[in-house]
Protein backbone atom coordinates (compact mmCIF):
# COMPACT_ATOMS: atom_id res chain seq x y z
CA UNK A 1 0.00 0.00 0.00
CA UNK A 2 1.45 3.30 -0.95
CA UNK A 3 0.07 6.37 -0.21
CA UNK A 4 0.07 9.63 -2.28
CA UNK A 5 -1.47 12.86 -0.74
CA UNK A 6 -3.27 15.41 -2.19
CA UNK A 7 -0.17 18.25 -2.38
CA UNK A 8 2.16 16.41 -3.43
CA UNK A 9 0.37 15.94 -6.86
CA UNK A 10 2.03 18.12 -10.02
CA UNK A 11 -0.16 21.33 -10.45
CA UNK A 12 -0.56 22.92 -13.65
CA UNK A 13 -1.96 26.68 -12.96
CA UNK A 14 -3.58 28.97 -15.99
CA UNK A 15 -5.85 31.71 -15.96
CA UNK A 16 -9.09 29.21 -16.75
CA UNK A 17 -7.88 25.86 -15.09
CA UNK A 18 -6.35 24.48 -12.35
CA UNK A 19 -4.82 20.93 -12.95
CA UNK A 20 -4.09 18.06 -10.27
CA UNK A 21 -2.00 15.13 -12.03
CA UNK A 22 -1.77 12.20 -10.01
CA UNK A 23 0.82 10.48 -13.07
CA UNK A 24 3.54 12.27 -14.89
CA UNK A 25 2.73 13.12 -18.65
CA UNK A 26 6.85 12.01 -19.38
CA UNK A 27 8.99 9.39 -17.96
CA UNK A 28 11.72 10.76 -15.47
CA UNK A 29 12.89 9.90 -12.07
CA UNK A 30 10.23 10.67 -9.43
CA UNK A 31 12.70 12.07 -6.15
CA UNK A 32 9.68 12.63 -3.96
CA UNK A 33 8.85 8.50 -4.17
CA UNK A 34 12.56 7.59 -5.56
CA UNK A 35 10.43 5.93 -8.26
CA UNK A 36 12.19 5.95 -11.53
CA UNK A 37 8.79 6.89 -13.38
CA UNK A 38 5.41 7.86 -12.02
CA UNK A 39 3.63 7.74 -15.39
CA UNK A 40 0.63 4.94 -14.09
CA UNK A 41 -0.93 2.31 -11.37
CA UNK A 42 -1.83 -0.41 -13.29
CA UNK A 43 -3.58 0.11 -16.27
CA UNK A 44 -4.45 3.81 -15.08
CA UNK A 45 -2.70 5.84 -16.66
CA UNK A 46 -4.18 9.43 -15.88
CA UNK A 47 -5.89 10.89 -13.13
CA UNK A 48 -6.46 14.54 -13.54
CA UNK A 49 -8.86 16.61 -10.74
CA UNK A 50 -9.25 19.63 -12.83
CA UNK A 51 -11.31 22.85 -11.96
CA UNK A 52 -12.31 24.97 -14.93
CA UNK A 53 -13.88 28.57 -14.43
CA UNK A 54 -16.99 29.25 -16.31
CA UNK A 55 -16.96 29.69 -19.83
CA UNK A 56 -13.73 28.53 -20.95
CA UNK A 57 -12.02 24.52 -21.40
CA UNK A 58 -11.09 22.46 -23.42
CA UNK A 59 -10.88 23.28 -27.15
CA UNK A 60 -11.29 20.82 -29.99
CA UNK A 61 -8.27 18.16 -29.56
CA UNK A 62 -7.91 14.75 -30.90
CA UNK A 63 -7.12 11.23 -29.03
CA UNK A 64 -6.57 7.90 -30.32
CA UNK A 65 -6.78 4.11 -28.67
CA UNK A 66 -7.78 5.14 -25.01
CA UNK A 67 -10.59 4.50 -22.94
CA UNK A 68 -11.30 7.61 -21.12
CA UNK A 69 -13.52 8.64 -18.15
CA UNK A 70 -15.17 11.75 -16.85
CA UNK A 71 -16.66 11.98 -13.59
CA UNK A 72 -18.03 15.50 -12.81
CA UNK A 73 -17.83 16.41 -9.22
CA UNK A 74 -19.56 19.63 -9.22
CA UNK A 75 -20.87 22.32 -11.72
CA UNK A 76 -21.09 20.81 -15.79
CA UNK A 77 -18.68 19.79 -18.33
CA UNK A 78 -20.31 19.97 -22.42
CA UNK A 79 -18.82 17.10 -24.29
CA UNK A 80 -18.75 17.53 -28.28
CA UNK A 81 -17.25 15.68 -30.53
CA UNK A 82 -16.69 14.96 -34.03
CA UNK A 83 -19.37 11.90 -33.94
CA UNK A 84 -22.04 13.70 -33.33
CA UNK A 85 -22.56 13.67 -30.27
CA UNK A 86 -23.38 16.71 -27.70
CA UNK A 87 -23.76 16.15 -24.21
CA UNK A 88 -23.76 18.07 -20.88
CA UNK A 89 -22.28 16.09 -17.86
CA UNK A 90 -23.40 16.69 -14.46
CA UNK A 91 -22.97 15.12 -11.10
CA UNK A 92 -23.85 11.54 -11.12
CA UNK A 93 -23.33 11.19 -14.52
CA UNK A 94 -20.77 8.76 -15.57
CA UNK A 95 -19.04 9.31 -18.92
CA UNK A 96 -16.68 6.90 -21.22
CA UNK A 97 -15.44 7.91 -24.47
CA UNK A 98 -13.57 5.08 -26.43
CA UNK A 99 -11.04 7.04 -28.67
CA UNK A 100 -10.18 4.39 -30.89
CA UNK A 101 -8.95 5.28 -34.08
CA UNK A 102 -9.69 8.82 -33.43
CA UNK A 103 -11.71 11.15 -32.44
CA UNK A 104 -11.91 14.82 -31.92
CA UNK A 105 -13.96 16.36 -29.21
CA UNK A 106 -13.78 19.35 -27.04
CA UNK A 107 -14.46 19.75 -22.94
CA UNK A 108 -16.31 23.20 -21.26
CA UNK A 109 -17.77 24.70 -18.82
CA UNK A 110 -20.47 26.41 -20.91
CA UNK A 111 -23.45 24.30 -21.01
CA UNK A 112 -26.04 27.36 -21.05
CA UNK A 113 -24.41 27.89 -24.94
CA UNK A 114 -26.36 24.29 -25.34
CA UNK A 115 -29.52 24.26 -22.99
CA UNK A 116 -31.54 27.16 -22.85
CA UNK A 117 -32.74 25.87 -19.69
CA UNK A 118 -29.60 26.33 -17.81
CA UNK A 119 -28.74 29.94 -16.45
CA UNK A 120 -25.50 31.63 -17.83
CA UNK A 121 -23.08 31.51 -14.25
CA UNK A 122 -19.83 32.28 -13.11
CA UNK A 123 -19.33 28.63 -11.25
CA UNK A 124 -16.22 26.39 -11.68
CA UNK A 125 -16.65 23.05 -12.94
CA UNK A 126 -14.68 19.81 -10.59
CA UNK A 127 -14.36 17.29 -12.46
CA UNK A 128 -11.93 13.94 -12.70
CA UNK A 129 -10.55 12.73 -15.48
CA UNK A 130 -9.03 9.07 -16.12
CA UNK A 131 -7.51 7.51 -18.53
CA UNK A 132 -6.93 3.45 -19.03
CA UNK A 133 -4.81 1.31 -21.58
CA UNK A 134 -7.59 -0.31 -23.98
CA UNK A 135 -7.59 -4.33 -24.80
CA UNK A 136 -6.55 -3.54 -28.38
CA UNK A 137 -6.05 -0.57 -30.62
CA UNK A 138 -7.72 0.59 -33.76
CA UNK A 139 -11.38 -0.37 -32.27
CA UNK A 140 -14.13 2.43 -33.69
CA UNK A 141 -14.59 5.65 -31.47
CA UNK A 142 -17.71 5.51 -29.31
CA UNK A 143 -19.37 7.73 -26.55
CA UNK A 144 -21.53 6.55 -23.74
CA UNK A 145 -23.12 8.16 -21.08
CA UNK A 146 -25.30 7.12 -18.19
CA UNK A 147 -26.99 8.68 -15.11
CA UNK A 148 -25.85 6.19 -11.90
CA UNK A 149 -27.14 8.56 -9.08
CA UNK A 150 -30.53 6.26 -7.33
CA UNK A 151 -27.41 3.73 -7.31
CA UNK A 152 -24.87 5.91 -5.22
CA UNK A 153 -27.74 6.28 -2.91
CA UNK A 154 -27.16 2.81 -1.49
CA UNK A 155 -24.07 3.87 0.49
CA UNK A 156 -22.43 0.68 -1.73
CA UNK A 157 -19.38 0.64 -3.85
CA UNK A 158 -21.07 0.72 -7.29
CA UNK A 159 -19.18 -0.70 -10.35
CA UNK A 160 -19.84 2.30 -13.07
CA UNK A 161 -17.76 1.92 -15.82
CA UNK A 162 -16.08 -1.39 -16.66
CA UNK A 163 -15.08 -4.54 -18.61
CA UNK A 164 -14.15 -6.74 -15.77
CA UNK A 165 -16.29 -10.05 -15.57
CA UNK A 166 -17.39 -9.20 -11.99
CA UNK A 167 -18.66 -5.97 -13.07
CA UNK A 168 -21.70 -7.45 -15.63
CA UNK A 169 -23.74 -4.80 -13.71
CA UNK A 170 -22.12 -1.57 -14.56
CA UNK A 171 -23.41 1.28 -16.05
CA UNK A 172 -21.50 1.93 -19.10
CA UNK A 173 -18.69 -0.63 -20.53
CA UNK A 174 -14.98 -0.68 -20.95
CA UNK A 175 -12.68 -1.30 -23.92
CA UNK A 176 -10.77 -3.35 -21.31
CA UNK A 177 -11.55 -6.24 -20.07
CA UNK A 178 -8.99 -6.39 -16.69
CA UNK A 179 -10.10 -2.89 -15.54
CA UNK A 180 -13.22 -0.94 -13.59
CA UNK A 181 -14.10 1.74 -11.72
CA UNK A 182 -16.76 1.69 -9.15
CA UNK A 183 -17.82 4.96 -6.95
CA UNK A 184 -19.15 5.27 -3.25
CA UNK A 185 -20.86 7.95 -1.80
CA UNK A 186 -20.91 7.55 1.97
CA UNK A 187 -22.56 9.07 5.02
CA UNK A 188 -20.30 9.77 7.92
CA UNK A 189 -19.64 6.39 9.27
CA UNK A 190 -20.90 4.67 6.20
CA UNK A 191 -18.26 2.03 4.98
CA UNK A 192 -17.67 -0.17 2.56
CA UNK A 193 -14.84 -3.01 2.56
CA UNK A 194 -12.46 -2.64 -0.71
CA UNK A 195 -12.21 -5.88 -3.12
CA UNK A 196 -8.54 -8.01 -3.55
CA UNK A 197 -7.25 -7.11 -6.48
CA UNK A 198 -3.57 -7.02 -8.71
CA UNK A 199 -3.69 -3.20 -8.72
CA UNK A 200 -6.29 -0.92 -6.79
CA UNK A 201 -6.39 2.76 -7.26
CA UNK A 202 -8.52 4.78 -4.37
CA UNK A 203 -9.06 8.29 -4.91
CA UNK A 204 -10.81 10.42 -1.85
CA UNK A 205 -12.60 12.61 -4.25
CA UNK A 206 -14.95 14.64 -1.41
CA UNK A 207 -14.58 14.61 1.85
CA UNK A 208 -12.29 12.08 4.47
CA UNK A 209 -12.18 8.39 5.27
CA UNK A 210 -10.18 6.09 6.85
CA UNK A 211 -8.44 3.43 5.36
CA UNK A 212 -7.65 0.69 7.24
CA UNK A 213 -3.97 0.01 7.48
CA UNK A 214 -3.06 3.22 6.43
CA UNK A 215 -4.81 5.97 8.43
CA UNK A 216 -7.12 9.58 7.47
CA UNK A 217 -7.18 10.38 3.76
CA UNK A 218 -8.23 13.81 2.92
CA UNK A 219 -9.82 15.02 -0.13
CA UNK A 220 -7.20 14.96 -2.99
CA UNK A 221 -5.38 11.99 -1.18
CA UNK A 222 -5.14 8.71 -3.12
CA UNK A 223 -3.64 5.27 -1.74
CA UNK A 224 -2.33 2.68 -4.49
CA UNK A 225 -2.28 -1.06 -3.73
CA UNK A 226 -0.43 -3.96 -5.32
CA UNK A 227 -1.75 -7.48 -4.81
CA UNK A 228 -3.81 -6.41 -1.81
CA UNK A 229 -7.34 -5.81 -0.66
CA UNK A 230 -10.18 -6.74 1.79
CA UNK A 231 -8.93 -3.01 3.37
CA UNK A 232 -11.98 -1.01 4.75
CA UNK A 233 -12.91 2.51 3.85
CA UNK A 234 -15.42 4.17 6.46
CA UNK A 235 -15.96 7.96 5.99
CA UNK A 236 -14.64 10.55 8.58
CA UNK A 237 -17.54 12.98 7.52
CA UNK A 238 -19.94 12.80 4.32
CA UNK A 239 -16.86 11.54 1.41
CA UNK A 240 -17.05 10.26 -1.93
CA UNK A 241 -14.26 7.89 -3.08
CA UNK A 242 -13.75 6.19 -6.98
CA UNK A 243 -11.67 2.85 -6.74
CA UNK A 244 -9.83 1.67 -9.91
CA UNK A 245 -9.82 -2.28 -9.80
CA UNK A 246 -7.88 -3.83 -12.19
CA UNK A 247 -6.60 -8.05 -12.34
CA UNK A 248 -3.16 -6.89 -14.88
CA UNK A 249 -0.72 -4.21 -15.13
CA UNK A 250 0.84 -2.35 -18.66
CA UNK A 251 2.76 -5.40 -20.07
CA UNK A 252 6.08 -4.67 -19.96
Amino acid sequence: MEIRRSAEREITRLDWLVSRSSFSGAVSFDPRFGHPRNTHHGLLVTHNEDTVEAGWGFDTHRHRNMEIVTWVLSGSVVHIDDRGHTSVITPGQAQRMTAGTGILHSERNDAWRHDPSIPRHDDPAHVVQMWVVPDAVGVPPSYAQADVTPALESGELIPIVSGLPAHRGAALGLQNGYAGLSVARLRASGAVELPAAAYMHLFVARGAVDLEGAGRLDQGDAARLTNDGGHRVTALADAEILVWEMTRGLAS
